[in-house]
């Protein structure tokens, strides 16, 4: 137009020069090249798009895709659905809970969505009232010391800092907890109360999941009474519909080109080819590993020290931080399932939602090959949920296999005792299921919606960046063991590690995909302040980091508090890792005391917790009377447990109060972070 507009202004201020000038004529040239080009151009790119229908992107929405999907009310309304399933999920099961629900509203005359509560207006809440016979269920994990999950962060701030009118709202949650860990499913507690108190009404009581337990059991079960009350609950009726509808469909994608199938990546096509900063869960960085080397001096078990090369990737991480290992499965399970379903592993192929309303438009990233995803994208080693046996029913051609598959799938007392001790106790995973039910052949695109995410898996940072700013160490201990069916179980990420030995300069170095995730578990901010730390076995690592970091300060003349470090193994001699390390911050005064507790070196088992009770006055001593902090990595379930009880029993001797006010006091420690806990189970 300006152009156009140009050569009028042109063409009506030189009246006494010819009709069409040599200015015009050039003018009108140039204004039909670039017209001509643009127009092609766009009916090139048209025509491309139109050769590509498979060109499937990950399931990841981007900013602009979220900002016009963000509004769960008007797609609940749109498709006239009433049924929306929110999840809190770190690690998928919570997400795969979520789904469940949803997919089975179907029988009760709700049809459900599947809502991640980061990607959705939280405050569209306060709108479900206008949907008839509208329903919200909350499926919500808490991990850490009582965090909320990434992707339900920002909604639980909604909660605490709001005060919406959910009146009209209809609810009910499920919490993902484990009972070793002290805050026991803390936030879908805290989601299930302050929802009743902003005015929404509670349709079904709170269930809890123990994940140290049977999590699966404790959903099936809380999952029969939810549907019951909804009943109760709307006045409505069980259709008895099956609910064994696929989710995704296949779609054939042999055609698509090979720069554009995924070859492992988490999110972004090529994203390992063209690493981008920041680095997070969705683009992890593609790491060398530049030392792999074990730590036990003898016996039949394998502790690695395996340090990341991070120059140049411009991460950076804490002391205490954790990092993230994105594993891959065995060839070896991979190239069994192909051959016990006698499917070709190397057909290109997707899995495409049939709910085109959902912003979750593929399992994983397609398209990608069945190699790939049984590689890369799905757990293959970890115990099915009983879904998963429900949905292999239809393809057992043996009536005895189907019967079985039927009993574990049932939620009575029978079926669960027998699914508890088949594919629990015996440690089956879907490898071992197809071997030992011969007749069962699933479709293998249905087994893979089946499938859960395969997830990264997190360490405890072992370095401190002040004295390795370009790398990252962890101590892992190889995981490996015989099950009751005599079977061969391997650790996804240990055994993993254990083959990425670097080599000589000459050679490519290997490589793995890592992300740091930030910690709670951190030094005091006063290098002064005294420390004690409790690490047995592999639970060293962080402290490791801490140590690192104080004797960093002292090299620079800061005083540093005193450093007490309670270590425990199994034999001095087999092992006891990184020795003379902490035997050379003990000899240079970094490290005050080295408490040592060798279990098997004597008739008598001796623990860290049988140290930690001799030692009471120097426990009281750093803890009440200096004020100092308090640390403990390793076993939750135990270790953690016990050292808990010891601390207040010390509290309550040394410091002359009751069992209520030790109680109280050690409360306080861990409000004010004066006793931090990095454990697992």
């Amino acid at each position: 137009m300006e152009n156009s507009e140009g050569v009028k202004i042109e063409s009506t201020v030189v009246t006494e020069e010819p009709l069409i000038s040599a200015l015009d004529i050039a003018l009108f040239v140039v204004i039909i090249t670039v017209a001509y080009f643009w127009y092609f151009k766009r009916d090139k790119q048209s025509s491309s798009s139109e050769k590509k229908p498979y060109t499937i992107q990950p399931s990841s929405l981007s900013s602009i895709e979220q900002t016009s999907n963000s509004s769960f009310i008007k797609k609940l309304k749109s498709t006239g659905r009433s049924l929306v399933v929110f999840y809190g999920s770190q690690t998928g099961t919570a997400e795969e809970f979520a789904g469940r629900i949803a997919k089975e509203g179907a029988r009760y005359k709700m049809k459900g969505m599947v809502a991640d509560p980061e990607e959705c207006d939280m405050a569209d809440l306060v709108e479900m009232k206008e949907i008839q016979k509208s329903l919200a269920i909350f499926c919500i994990a808490t991990y850490g010391e009582g965090d909320p999950t990434d992707n339900a962060m920002d909604f639980y701030e909604w909660l605490q800092n709001g005060d919406a009118d959910l009146e009209g709202l209809n609810y009910a949650v499920f919490g993902l907890g484990n009972k070793t860990y002290e805050h026991y499913n803390e936030i879908a507690i805290y989601i299930d109360q302050r929802l009743e108190e902003l005015g929404a009404t509670r349709v079904h009581e709170i269930g809890l999941g123990d994940d140290d337990a049977n999590i699966e059991d404790d959903f099936v079960s809380w999952k029969e009474k939810l549907w019951e009350s909804v009943c109760s609950h709307y006045g409505i009726e069980e259709t008895g519909e099956e609910s064994n509808i696929r989710q995704y469909k296949l779609v054939d994608c042999s055609e698509v080109l090979p720069e554009r199938i995924f070859s492992g990546e988490i999110s972004r096509l090529k994203s390992y080819e063209n690493q981008r900063f920041p680095f997070d869960v969705k683009n992890p960085y593609l790491s060398k590993i530049a030392v792999n080397r074990e730590l036990h001096k003898s016996g039949d078990r394998s502790c690695m020290h395996i340090e990341f090369d991070i120059d140049g990737s411009k991460m950076r991480y804490d002391t205490g931080d954790h990092v993230a290992v994105y594993p891959k499965n065995s060839s070896e399970l991979v190239d069994k399932i192909g051959e016990l379903l006698n499917a070709d592993l190397d057909a290109v192929f997707s899995l495409l939602n049939t709910d085109e309303e959902s912003s979750k438009k593929h399992p994983f990233p397609c398209p990608c090959t069945y190699r790939t995803a049984l590689t890369y994208y799905l757990d293959i080693t970890s115990n099915p949920r009983t879904h998963i046996m429900k949905e292999l029913i239809e393809y057992a051609s043996d009536p005895k296999d189907q019967e079985k598959l039927k009993l574990m799938a049932s939620s009575t007392p029978e079926g669960k005792k027998e699914f508890h001790e088949w594919i629990l106790r015996d440690n089956r995973n879907i490898v071992h299921i197809l071997e030992d039910l011969p007749s069962v052949k699933p479709d293998l695109d249905h087994l893979c919606e089946l499938l859960p995410r395969l997830q990264c898996r997190y360490y405890s940072i072992s370095s401190s960046p002040k004295v390795y700013p370009k790398s990252i160490h962890i101590t892992a201990v190889l995981v490996n063991y015989t099950t009751s069916t005599n079977r061969v179980n391997k650790g996804v990420a240990t055994n993993l590690l254990a083959q990425l030995i670097p080599t000589n300069d000459e050679l490519p170095q290997p490589t793995i995909p890592i992300y740091i995730r930030r910690s709670q578990f951190r030094l005091p901010p006063k290098s002064q302040t005294p420390i004690i730390m409790i690490g047995p076995g592999t639970g060293l690592a962080p402290f490791r980091g801490f140590i690192q970091e104080r004797d960093y300060a002292r090299k620079e003349g800061r005083e540093i508090g005193e450093m007490v470090l309670y270590f425990g193994c199994r034999k001095k001699d087999e092992d006891f890792i990184y020795e003379n390390e902490l035997q050379e911050y003990v000899a240079n005064g970094t490290l005050t005391k080295l408490h040592l507790a060798f279990s098997r070196n004597q008739p008598e088992k001796k623990y860290v917790t049988h140290l930690l009770e001799q030692n009471a006055d120097e426990l009281w001593n750093i803890i009440g009377e200096k004020s100092g902090h308090l640390y403990v990595c390793g076993d939750a379930r135990s270790m953690a447990k016990d050292v808990h009880s010891i601390i207040v029993k010390v509290v309550m001797e040394k410091g002359q109060m009751t069992n209520s006010q030790a109680l109280n006091y050690v409360k306080k420690m861990e409000q004010q972070k004066r006793y931090s806990a990095d454990v697992w189970s």
